[in-house]
């Protein structure tokens, strides 16, 4: 079992900045892949970003350039730099860890107004 818990949401303008932090606690030495999920209203959970456990990563295009996945071993965190915000970047945050099967966090909000 993995637990998942995300910190980091909040309302900023456009163009400004928020790092969304992910801490995993349980059964870590199983996990392999992890990442964050967005959901916005009335849409479908889409994939933002996944980092591999031998650290390769995978972006979203509409993200790319804008978001930065990172990890911490040491701390079992997985970080989410997101920089030059947009409105269509509001949702709900989920970060997700692999095992053999997908654990989920209970997801942070993050909106952009314009």
């Amino acid at each position: 079992q993995v637990h998942l818990v995300e910190s980091g949401g909040g309302l900023v303008r456009t163009g400004r900045s928020l790092r969304l932090s992910c801490v995993a606690s349980g059964s870590i030495f199983r996990i392999g892949d992890m990442g964050w999920y967005r959901q916005a209203p009335g849409k479908q959970r889409e994939m933002v970003a996944t980092i591999t456990r031998g650290g390769s990563t995978n972006y979203a295009d509409s993200v790319k350039g804008r978001f930065t996945i990172s990890k911490n071993n040491t701390k079992n965190t997985v970080h989410l730099q997101m920089n030059s915000l947009k409105p269509e970047d509001t949702a709900v945050y989920y970060c997700h860890a692999d095992t053999s099967r997908r654990f989920w966090g209970q997801g942070t909000q993050v909106t952009v107004s314009s």
